[in-house]
């Protein structure tokens, strides 16, 4: 233990260090003061020569507010879905569905669609399950991720050449719910016979519905689940389609 008629032998050194960093650093603080103001005037001199300089720097900064509300940085809970973006190619129509030759049934002539009201409000897929009346409180359970897609039931398949735009899904607990949202350069109409032609195959009895532009396949086959594909034209060509398979019991 230092005794304290000595400490002061080793406080003395450690002071003079001490006030001479604080010189040092009163002088490096005036330096860096004298280049701030010289860089500034600088900077002011180029933008009064740069009418586009002038303009980026002066100008307030521009903001998206969709993209504002897709950030959530105000809410309590995280979103019920991720903030997605994608969109199918431009050209989507002019690339064409696959080369097949299934031997498909044309759909029978539609009916009126009561579904197609409820299905157009629906702001998201979970919406959309429940608005068609998916099994018990699996819609509250749904996961979004396009890992969905590939989990759809081999009755009621992606299209060959379908571009996913979203999904979602819930398993377990009695529950076996696939909702997809995709697009396809296939015409409506060799879609809709696709998917009539599958759903026959699996046992399901689909009826098809229209109002306006859309056109609906619904089945429901106690033990086998129930269908809902919904057709719309796109305007660049092509289709866009949404997809439930529920199989819950």
């Amino acid at each position: 233990m230092i005794e304290p008629r000595h400490l002061a032998k080793f406080l003395a050194p450690l002071l003079a260090i001490t006030l001479a960093a604080c010189g040092d650093s009163r002088s490096d603080t005036g330096n860096a003061d004298e280049l701030d103001n010289m860089l500034a005037a600088t900077n002011e001199a180029s933008a009064a020569n740069d009418p586009a300089l002038r303009t980026a720097l002066r100008d307030p900064i521009m903001v998206d507010p969709a993209l504002v509300q897709q950030a959530n940085a105000d809410v309590v809970r995280p979103p019920a879905q991720p903030a997605s973006g994608a969109l199918p190619p431009d050209d989507i129509a002019a690339r064409g569905g696959p080369a097949e030759r299934d031997r498909l049934r044309p759909a029978p002539a539609p009916g009126p669609c009561p579904q197609c009201a409820a299905a157009r409000r629906a702001l998201t897929l979970g919406a959309l399950a429940e608005g068609q009346h998916a099994t018990g409180d699996c819609v509250a359970k749904v996961r979004y991720s396009a890992v969905w897609a590939n989990r759809l039931p081999p009755a009621t398949p992606l299209y060959p050449d379908a571009r996913v735009i979203e999904a979602a899904g819930a398993d377990g607990n009695g529950c076996a719910l696939r909702i997809v949202n995709f697009a396809s350069g296939a015409s409506l109409q060799r879609l809709l016979a696709w998917y009539y032609t599958k759903a026959g195959d699996a046992g399901l009895s689909a009826q098809h519905g229209m109002d306006g532009a859309d056109h609906v396949l619904a089945a429901s086959t106690p033990g086998k689940g129930a269908l809902f594909v919904m057709f719309r034209p796109r305007a660049g060509g092509g289709t866009e389609v949404d997809l439930i398979a529920d199989r819950g019991n």
